[in-house]
C-alpha cells in the first residue's frame, strides 16, 4: 500500500515504478471541494484520487509487488480496510511541509499491525527536514525505516519498495513466520 495526505504524491509514486499503465481513479476537482481540499502547497493540482491506485512492479522474477495507492481525502478512507487486506507492508509518503497530513496513515498502519516504512518526498530535490527530525516530530519508534525519494523517480520509488520488502522480512523473521 502506499498511503499519505493529500497531493503528497501517491498516484505519481505508483505511476513511476509500475511496469504496466496504472490504474487511477483520477477525478476532476470542483469548486465543491475548495472548501474541504486544502490546495495552497499544490495549487496546480486538478486530480484527486478518489477510490485508489493500482501498478505492478517485478523486484524478481518470483517476488512480484501489487502496489495500490489510497485516497488521501478523509471522506474516503473507509475504503482503507478493502485495500489492506493481504498486503504486507505499507510505504506512507510524507512531505515534510505538512508533517501532520501523515498520523492518519501511521495511525491507521499502526492500529493494523502492518509493518511501513516512512519515505520523504523531496520535492525537486529539496529536503527540508532530516531523517532525525521526521522520526521525531511524528513520534515514530526506532525500528521503522526513513527513506528520502522522489516520486516523480522510478529508481527513488523501487529503492523505497525494496526497503519496504527488506523491513516486511526482518520483521517476519523476526517473530519465526515465512518471509
Amino acid at each position: 500500500m502506499v498511503a499519505g495526505g493529500f497531493g503528497v504524491g501517491k498516484t505519481t509514486f505508483v505511476g513511476a515504478v509500475s511496469e504496466i499503465l496504472p490504474l487511477t481513479t483520477e477525478a476532476v476537482m470542483t469548486d465543491a471541494s475548495a472548501s474541504v481540499d486544502d490546495l495552497s502547497l499544490t495549487p496546480t493540482k486538478q486530480t484527486t484520487t478518489v477510490a485508489m491506485d493500482f501498478g505492478r512492479l517485478s523486484l524478481d522474477r518470483d517476488l512480484i509487488l501489487y502496489l495500490f495507492g489510497t485516497p488521501g481525502q478523509h471522506r474516503f478512507w473507509f475504503m482503507w480496510d478493502d485495500l489492506v487486506r493481504g498486503a504486507i507492508g505499507a510505504v506512507v509518503l510524507v512531505d515534510t511541509r505538512r508533517l501532520a497530513d501523515s498520523f492518519p496513515a501511521i495511525d491507521y498502519f499502526e492500529e493494523a499491525k502492518l509493518p511501513f516504512v516512512i519515505a520523504i518526498n523531496g520535492w525537486d530535490g529539496s529536503f527540508l527536514h532530516g531523517e532525525d527530525e521526521v522520526r521525531e516530530a511524528l513520534a515514530l519508534s526506532p525500528h521503522v525505516p526513513i527513506v528520502r525519494t522522489d516520486a516523480r523517480h522510478r529508481e527513488a520509488v523501487k529503492q523505497t519498495l525494496i526497503t519496504l520488502v527488506e523491513h516486511v522480512v526482518r520483521i517476519r523473521a523476526a517473530y519465526g513466520a515465512p518471509a
